[in-house]
């Protein structure tokens, strides 16, 4: 038995054990696009049950919903009805590799690569399996045979750079990042590769860069926070402060932006405003260890013992592995004992 049957059937099991806890959702709660076409396409196979593509069409909704067990059970049976599309032994291949099958999800993308083998899509996804195991001479040889076909295609660009940098060659990799933008201006990852890098050496090139994704997508500001962390890790506290303060104005529902200022104000010895913006924090993103532990030393800076351990056991509650949470709760035990 190959190790992607083991996974298969492992995955369906999984399916299997948890079909009788499902519960129906009211039947007033307004159901979401997915689940709308998910019971059209199970309405569609009711009717045209040896269709192929409505299995894949199903099984790719599945997919997009994070049921991969019930996904692959779709792909599994479109692959049996027609084994002729390449995009449907590829599908089964991506959701081996999100489950570590590497060797399994490898022989089916092989498979779609041989029955279109001008498949760009399937190349590249050849090239990441190759990249994650780091076998680098046959990365770059699906790359290049992407690339020989279509000059202009980012993501291989893209995905040579991430095998230079792998490989430590940083000039080459910034290299293929940089053609990688110029192609596709909106090639997010590779703009934040390219501020990663030039942030390891402290090069302000890297706030373009941050700025660049941003603006590729500014329905999130989270490569902006890049920004703050530029300025921060080199102790340039007023420099991070003015894009905290710029992301609230984006954003007021960003909890980091109020964790770091309160970091920072808690290393300028600003106590009491540092303690508002960890509060400010908490009340964005209720489930944040951080905040509550960096609440939990300004209470205790501040004298009140009962406060500080309420914040560093419920820091313990949603994250019990922080060691300086697990040290400062003894801390604060051993104070209230004496």
């Amino acid at each position: 038995m190959t190790r992607s049957t083991m996974i298969f059937i492992g995955l369906l099991g999984i399916l299997l054990t948890n079909c009788g806890e499902q519960k129906q959702p009211p039947k007033n709660q307004t159901e979401n696009p997915l689940s709308l076409e998910l019971k059209r396409l199970d309405d569609a196979i009711q009717q045209k049950p040896q269709d192929a593509s409505l299995y894949f069409k199903r099984g790719k909704i599945r997919s997009n919903m994070k049921q991969d067990s019930l996904a692959l059970v779709d792909f599994q049976k479109a692959v049996q009805l027609d084994s002729t599309k390449a995009e449907y032994f590829s599908a089964i291949g991506d959701i081996l590799f999100e489950h570590k099958d590497i060797s399994g999800s490898v022989a089916w993308i092989q498979k779609a690569v041989t029955l279109n083998p001008d498949d760009e899509v399937a190349h590249l996804k050849m090239a990441k399996l190759f990249l994650y195991t780091e076998d680098y001479p046959k990365a770059f040889a699906e790359i290049n045979t992407v690339l020989r076909g279509n000059v202009y295609n980012p993501e291989a660009y893209f995905l040579k750079g991430m095998c230079y940098k792998s490989m430590k060659d940083t000039n080459k990799a910034i290299s293929s990042f940089q053609t990688a933008v110029q192609t596709d201006p909106r090639f997010i990852d590779a703009h934040l590769q390219l501020a990663i890098i030039y942030e390891s050496r402290k090069d302000p090139l890297a706030l373009k860069y941050y700025e660049n994704a941003y603006k590729a997508d500014s329905s999130t500001v989270e490569p902006l926070y890049g920004q703050i962390m530029f300025w921060q890790n080199q102790n340039k506290f007023e420099e991070a402060k003015k894009v905290c303060k710029r992301i609230i104005e984006i954003d007021r529902n960003y909890p980091k932006s109020y964790y770091n200022l309160g970091w920072m104000l808690l290393q300028e010895d600003s106590v009491e405003k540092a303690k508002r913006h960890f509060e400010m924090a908490i009340q964005v993103k209720p489930d944040y260890p951080e905040a509550y532990f960096n609440r939990g030393l300004c209470s205790e800076i501040l004298g009140d013992n009962t406060a500080a351990e309420a914040d560093y056991k419920q820091a313990l509650s949603f994250n019990p592995e922080i060691q300086p949470v697990k040290e400062a709760l003894q801390r604060i035990q051993q104070k209230t004992k004496k």
